[in-house]
């Protein structure tokens, strides 16, 4: 809205004989003297009719309204999560107990004594924790500056999630397993989908999970934040798509031969809702709270919950969740939905699955209050002019024996005040057999071309006498559509001859509203592509290498980035490019040097998806020592000599090209580094160097106990916690350009020599560089390159594969340049 337009909706919202001037002086007078800081007034948290509702219902135990209240008015404290399937974790626990932790003892910030973090206890194996710090005073207290800077780094390397505590609650719910499909419906941000992953990589030995996670949200710009909190995991196991979650499309699956309906063994189904359980962080609830806005998204919610159940497989299970209190949003949804699916839903009594997690019944009996303050216990008493505010879905079943047979005490309420987060609720629905509309749903196995198109021009499709858009058939959820149909049209549409193998684009305009950037497609490598066997000959691949699973997201010109996904998601791709918009999926394994080809082999490895790639190379591998990890690290190329001899005679007989550095630990040092790293190289005539994001390199360091200060230089040297201190081993150095650098690789070169593009480990100055550094998609701070930095990239793929918007080299890191590779 533009400031005219603005100033105008001021003036008729202006009561009549007001004097603005006066009334805007009298104003700035009240600021003045109430002391507000940036023109911003201090919040009440005070809501009488909040507090009215909640006592009618008795959502709160007897005798704990004023702790409750109390707890509301208190701020959220900071939790954060260890990132559970990465080998490192154990590494990060024991690295937070025994230095981070114990500089926080006896520490004091603005008169408060800070508590030394604990586990949450109900989480498993104490990998989630809280601190009664706030998020505020974490940024701003020197003393903290330390512990806040290692949160951030590690946060941006994947090793960490800053997530509020009841948010972890749904998927540990799911009881998610390695082989199970899992759709989240409304995923955005993503920290929920975040932990879906990690429990799909439950054991890091195995590169390409048989399950996957489909993450969809309706907000085309938040579906690139999703992106960026997936990639920082590392999976060929995730796709991202834009879709309404209340008719998000069914989508199918070839299985020997034969196109069969996808249905999820595990659904998370997190809605929009009013979010009166987040007053503790988002205070502005506390004036804008009002009933109006449960009974306006309860049918919102309805429906989304609805579409999942029909989306869910047989013997699944479905998490319905939301960060509201209000049972209109909770059990009346629960209710509802259990009451139409005439027992093929049932709720899952999961009060033994959290140990520690304290809770509280759902309730079976609740009143629907309008904004005014009327309350209506029954639907049949609610007078006609009310019947579209209130509906009958709102209220529970008249019958006690319907009503006990629902079990809505299996519902999960989380009170602020019993262990100090914040409110949410959690329903565990599990599904015993087909929704009863899609049982009636009939057959169209073998029908003719002639008779769809009787069945498309029937009566079923026509709405109000008028022929329905071909693009709400499109999207009509399966109460309306049977499977079968749904399958056949999505092959009709295939059929037309206009899809070309291997290429999956964004689905036709015609089908449905596309909102955003245009994404590119996502092209398969053909098998013949005579790409492939030069980087096959040069890493030398195992045969077992999934090479049908490499994409890139370009149809002209050179490929520039390869990308992998796993089996079963490219299966998904393939044959649902014509009903789905995916904004991104697959992880970087290899990217285009320009001087590749006189290497042998034109690609050079990813640090990105190298632990995907990596159980599938044979060759051009060099074990480290942990010595040598920290030279590589922290000095730009590293001389032969400077490495151990061990590391030298493994890379002296290799030609120039990309390599793995493989450190191994070793078990009979329990004092050394005690899990695995895997990182890409470049050997060089007589030298090596390492293509590791900043924030990465900086956790592999910390792991091994060197701290890297950004603010302490010396003459071009960043000191470590050990030179400053003068204890500790000799000093190690790393160039001060890389303090700059978002993410390139170690030591990588900066652009202050005017190339557009960065030595294949990045080309970042720092801010607004159009290409990314190596290694890391997440350009943000304008960069055309915003790998779902959200605001406004234009292309949402792991940093884009095509040169565009005035960048000479969009290739994250611009693979390109010579002039910065060791020789």
């Amino acid at each position: 809205m533009g400031r005219r337009a603005r100033g105008r909706r001021l003036q008729q919202q202006r009561p009549e004989g007001s004097e603005g001037s006066e009334d805007a002086a009298g104003r700035g007078g009240k600021r003045g003297a109430a002391g507000w800081e940036g023109g911003y007034p201090e919040i009440v948290k005070e809501n009488k009719l909040f507090e009215h509702y909640y006592r009618e219902l008795k959502i709160v135990p007897e005798g704990e309204w004023d702790q409750f209240m109390g707890a509301l008015r208190e701020p959220l404290p900071a939790t954060f999560r260890i990132t559970g399937y990465k080998s490192h974790a154990k590494e990060i626990l024991h690295c937070l107990k025994n230095k981070y932790f114990k500089e926080l003892e006896n520490l004091e910030v603005d008169g408060q004594k800070v508590e030394v973090p604990q586990p949450l206890s109900w989480y498993p194996e104490e990998l989630a924790w809280h601190t009664n710090l706030s998020r505020k005073i974490l940024r701003k207290s020197p003393q903290l500056e330390k512990f806040h800077q290692f949160l951030v780094s590690e946060t941006e390397s994947g090793n960490i999630s800053r997530q509020e505590a009841v948010s972890m609650i749904p998927p540990l719910l799911l009881s998610v397993q390695p082989h199970h499909k899992i759709l989240d419906m409304c995923a955005a941000p993503g920290s929920k989908t975040a932990q879906l992953i990690e429990m799909l990589h439950a054991d890091m030995n195995i590169p390409f999970p048989e399950g996957f996670v489909i993450a969809n949200d309706v907000d085309n710009k938040r579906c690139y934040l999703l992106v960026h909190q997936a990639k920082r995991l590392s999976s060929p196991c995730i796709m991202v798509v834009n879709h309404d979650a209340s008719t998000i499309p069914q989508l199918q699956m070839d299985v020997g031969g034969r196109k069969e309906a996808l249905f999820y063994d595990r659904i998370l189904c997190d809605v929009p809702c009013s979010g009166d359980g987040t007053m503790r962080k988002n205070i502005d609830v506390w004036k804008k709270w009002t009933t109006l806005n449960s009974l306006q998204l309860h049918g919102l919610q309805l429906r989304i919950a609805t579409r999942g159940a029909e989306q869910l497989a047989e013997g699944g299970r479905m998490v319905y969740s939301t960060c509201s209190l209000n049972p209109i949003e909770d059990e009346a949804v629960i209710a509802s939905l259990l009451e139409k699916s005439e027992g093929a839903l049932e709720l899952a009594d999961v009060s033994a699955e959290l140990p520690g997690l304290k809770w509280m019944p759902g309730l079976s009996h609740w009143k629907v209050m309008t904004k005014d303050g009327q309350w209506f216990a029954d639907w049949d008493k609610v007078p006609h002019n009310r019947n579209t505010q209130i509906r009958p879905t709102m209220f529970p079943p008249n019958d006690p024996e319907k009503l006990q047979a629902l079990n809505l005490q299996r519902c999960l309420r989380i009170l602020p005040h019993h262990q100090n987060t914040g409110g949410f609720f959690v329903a565990v629905l599990v599904k015993n057999s087909s929704m009863p509309w899609n049982k009636r749903q009939r057959k169209l196995p073998g029908r003719s071309a002639d008779t769809r198109e009787t069945v498309l021009s029937s009566p079923t499709y026509l709405t109000s006498g008028k022929a329905t858009d071909p693009s709400q058939v499109e999207s009509k959820p399966l109460s309306e559509a049977g499977d079968a149909e749904v399958i056949q049209r999505a092959e009709d549409a295939e059929n037309d001859g206009n899809k070309r193998d291997g290429v999956c684009g964004p689905p036709p305009s015609k089908k449905m509203k596309l909102f955003g950037f245009k994404e590119d497609p996502f092209v398969f490598i053909p098998e013949d592509d005579p790409l492939f066997p030069p980087i096959q000959k040069f890493y030398a691949l195992d045969s077992s290498f999934p090479k049908m699973n490499l994409l890139t997201r370009t149809t002209e010109g050179k490929k520039r980035q390869l990308y992998m996904v796993s089996k079963e998601l490219r299966n998904v791709l393939l044959n649902n490019s014509e009903r789905m918009k995916v904004i991104n999926t697959g992880i970087k394994v290899l990217c285009r040097s320009n001087s590749g080809e006189e290497f042998a082999c034109a690609f050079r490895l990813a640090q990105e998806g190298i632990y995907t790639l990596y159980p599938f190379i044979k060759s051009r591998i060099v074990t480290v020592s942990v010595e040598d990890v920290k030279t590589l690290l922290t000095q730009e190329n590293p001389f032969f000599r400077k490495l151990s001899s061990e590391a030298y005679s493994q890379a002296k007989d290799m030609v120039k090209g990309s390599i793995v550095l493989k450190y191994e630990p070793d078990a009979e040092k329990p004092e050394t580094l005690q899990c695995p790293i895997v990182m890409c190289g470049w050997r060089g005539k007589a030298s090596f160097r390492t293509f590791v994001p900043k924030n990465e390199r900086l956790h592999y360091l910390r792991m091994m106990g060197v701290e890297v200060l950004g603010e302490k230089k010396k003459e071009g040297v960043i000191l470590t916690d050990e030179d400053t201190t003068n204890s500790g081993p000799a000093e190690i150095e790393m160039q001060a350009k890389e303090v700059g650098d978002r993410d390139g690789a170690a030591g990588s070169n900066t652009a202050g020599n005017g190339s557009p593009d960065g030595a294949a480990g990045g080309d970042t100055a720092g801010n607004g560089s159009p290409d990314g550094a190596a290694g890391s998609d997440v350009a943000g701070n304008g960069s055309p390159d915003g790998a779902a930095a959200g605001d406004s990239s234009p292309d949402g793929a792991a940093g884009g594969d095509v040169a565009r918007n005035g960048s000479p080299d969009r290739t994250v890191g611009g693979d390109a340049a010579e002039d910065g590779m060791p020789r």
